[in-house]
């Protein structure tokens, strides 16, 4: 947007800040809000403070610094409220997990370190930060963001204290940080959806178990090395002595991988559907839906705590829907889903929620490259948290504009 539609939008603009931001106490700190605002919406190649201060008639580059890395209002107050009030908007049909990564230079930025940075697509030096997203098929929105701390920085009280890291945040994995982000957003009020989620998570048994024991449903993505047994495997126990240690009970066979379980019966068990319509038409192919028992050690040692106990545990592995596609002209599956969904949901149902990741690319690409996510030069965490808060607003007060049929396009 040029400063003739910021200046038009503000009045809605003025309406928007003062609702999601009435936990701010006082009245200059949620003007300065309003500016960021009209900042990182503003046209710019940069949307670090000095640039969006020169370019705003009313830019004060102290007074932001002053609000953005010092100021002790809430951020977590500020995404409840913007949660609330778009969310609902959007009509989300799953909740979106995923991370993003934020190249940089130096190691006192906080929670830097060299990791694998996904904008880069190598191991570099970067800060990473899950987030949970509302999607439907028209819209998407961030909810909230957890800065993922690494090991390196937990003992660190010298880096700690200079980036005023909080002391109690510690080194938490990300499948964990995913948890606390659907947590809060329950505690918000905000009534759960499917949880969607890549490899990243999907893979891990414990974050499947997380999800389960909070009785929510899921489609995730996994790798096809992932390892299962058919659904009408049956465990036995071994012939046993009488002397030492009876035998464990234990599947007959060994446990194959998705791969192999997916193609076993061939092409001829795979039907065509479509998703949605994408810009050179509908989006379709082909896939098979089946129930497999995940294996492995986390998924056995998963199992024997909830029977409660080794003694207990007849052996059997829960058994989870298997979703996966085989497109037209492949030698063989290419993508593969788990998910709590049984094989009696309608297949064209399972492939949409499956393939709804594809808006959270939509809104990180928005919001990096249009309102200066990854454009924060500050190393402090309340610096990072209001920045990623501020930017999550603006992106917000579009979504809400662009799905209001009475609002005017910007010119």
């Amino acid at each position: 947007m040029n400063v003739e539609e910021i200046e038009r939008l503000r009045g809605e603009l003025a309406a928007f800040v003062a609702e999601v931001f009435a936990s701010v106490p006082r009245r200059d700190q949620r003007a300065k809000g309003d500016c960021y605002l009209r900042g990182l919406m503003l046209d710019g190649r940069r949307k670090s403070i000095q640039p969006m201060a020169e370019r705003l008639p009313d830019g004060d580059m102290q007074a932001l610094q002053q609000f953005v890395n010092q100021s002790p209002w809430e951020h977590a107050a500020v995404l409840r409220a913007v949660a609330r009030k778009t969310v609902p908007i959007v009509g989300p049909q799953v909740w979106v997990i995923d991370d993003v990564s934020f190249p940089k230079d130096g190691k006192m930025s906080v929670a830097v370190a060299r990791q694998w940075c996904g904008a880069l697509g190598k191991q570099a030096n970067c800060q990473v930060a899950v987030s949970l997203h509302a999607a439907s098929d028209t819209a998407s929105v961030p909810i909230s963001w957890r800065l993922f701390l690494p090991r390196e920085w937990a003992g660190d009280a010298g880096r700690r204290a200079k980036a005023g890291v909080p002391e109690r945040v510690e080194h938490r994995e990300k499948w964990r940080l995913a948890l606390d982000l659907i947590d809060e957003a329950i505690d918000w009020g905000l009534v759960p959806q499917v949880i969607v989620a890549d490899a990243g998570y999907g893979q891990n048994t414990a974050f499947r178990h997380g999800l389960a024991e909070r009785g929510l449903d899921f489609v995730v993505a996994v790798r096809s090395d992932e390892s299962a047994h058919p659904h009408d495997a049956v465990p036995a126990r071994p012939a046993w002595s009488g002397t030492g240690r009876k035998p464990a009970v234990r599947y007959r066979a060994p446990a194959s991988s998705l791969k192999d379980l997916a193609a076993e019966t061939g092409r001829k068990a795979y039907r065509q559907a479509t998703w949605r319509k994408g810009a050179k038409g509908p989006m379709r192919s082909r896939f098979r839906v089946q129930s497999v028992r995940p294996a492995g050690v986390a998924a056995r040692t998963q199992a024997r705590a909830q029977a409660g106990g080794a003694a207990l545990w007849d052996g059997v592995l829960p058994a989870v829907t298997l979703l996966s596609e085989w497109p037209v002209g492949a030698w063989a599956p290419t993508e593969y889903w788990l998910t709590s969904l049984g094989e009696q949901v309608p297949l064209r149902r399972l492939v949409g929620l499956a393939k709804m990741r594809w808006r959270i690319e939509h809104d990180y690409r928005e919001m990096k490259h249009g309102l200066g996510l990854d454009h924060f030069e500050g190393r402090t965490w309340r610096g990072w948290y209001h920045h990623v808060t501020l930017v999550t607003a603006a992106h917000a007060f579009l979504t809400l504009r662009r799905l209001d049929p009475k609002a005017l396009a910007p010119a």
